[in-house]
């Protein structure tokens, strides 16, 4: 069945339904998805195989990256961010989605919109909302988990808001040497500057990532853009 509009900007259209009507996101997707002629959001996504990357993007991922997921607000990367994890967690690996920015309300609800029921997510991923959020308190949680690790950090920019963490820099650094030593994946979204809007690119670069205090973003194996629904994951430097 052909849809009206890729995937991406449904589920765009869908966060405005959701605001308009102060609606759950969930019920939004699954009102488009029946518009479309979907029994639900899961029956479109089951039904529509290939529209989302983030299997692929996994597969090409190796062990002790440190990803930096950059893209402008609405373009979709808090939820390749979240299915990611939820791929990660599916695959059986140790799944984390550490957020500053939203609820656990919040992310269980997009998590939804990607298909995933609430005990999946219970039983799959571990959700942390904490306050006390940031390099070191990630990796003391991460230390104690089993297996394969995958985590995903949203977002960036969030990191050392707080007076008593480490400046954004030595927290990168920890969070690189933590992949480096345990082969743990760990995804870091990152806002982009509005300068990019006026400069006529595709896609964000590196020098678009906006830095309110300095980075050396070497530290990142991966860099991986969006934008208007088109993906560009950077091989590693």
């Amino acid at each position: 069945m052909k849809l009206s509009a890729p995937v991406f900007r449904l589920k765009r259209r869908a966060r405005t339904l959701a605001r308009d009507e102060k609606i759950p996101l969930h019920q939004a997707l699954d009102r488009l998805a029946r518009r479309e002629g979907f029994r639900d959001w899961g029956h479109l996504s089951a039904s529509t195989p290939g529209n989302g990357p983030a299997t692929e993007m996994l597969a090409r991922l190796d062990p002790g990256d440190l990803v930096l997921l950059g893209a402008r607000p609405g373009h979709g990367k808090t939820l390749l961010g979240l299915e990611l994890a939820a791929t990660a967690a599916r695959a059986g690996r140790s799944a984390f989605v550490f957020t500053l920015e939203d609820t656990e309300a919040d992310i269980c609800d997009r998590l939804q919109s990607l298909g995933l029921s609430q005990n999946l997510i219970r039983q799959s991923l571990t959700l942390d909302t904490s306050d006390d959020i940031c390099a070191g308190y990630i990796v003391d949680r991460l230390e104690r988990a089993p297996g394969d690790v995958f985590a995903v950090i949203d977002y960036l920019q969030l990191l050392d808001q707080i007076r008593r963490h480490p400046e954004l820099a030595v927290q990168v650094m920890q969070l690189k040497a933590f992949a480096d030593s345990t082969g743990a994946i760990i995804v870091t979204l990152s806002q982009i500057d509005r300068s990019f809007k006026a400069g006529g690119k595709p896609l964000p670069e590196l020098s678009d990532i906006r830095l309110p205090n300095p980075v050396d973003l070497s530290l990142f194996t991966r860099t991986c853009f969006m934008h208007d629904g088109k993906i560009r994951l950077d091989p590693r430097p």
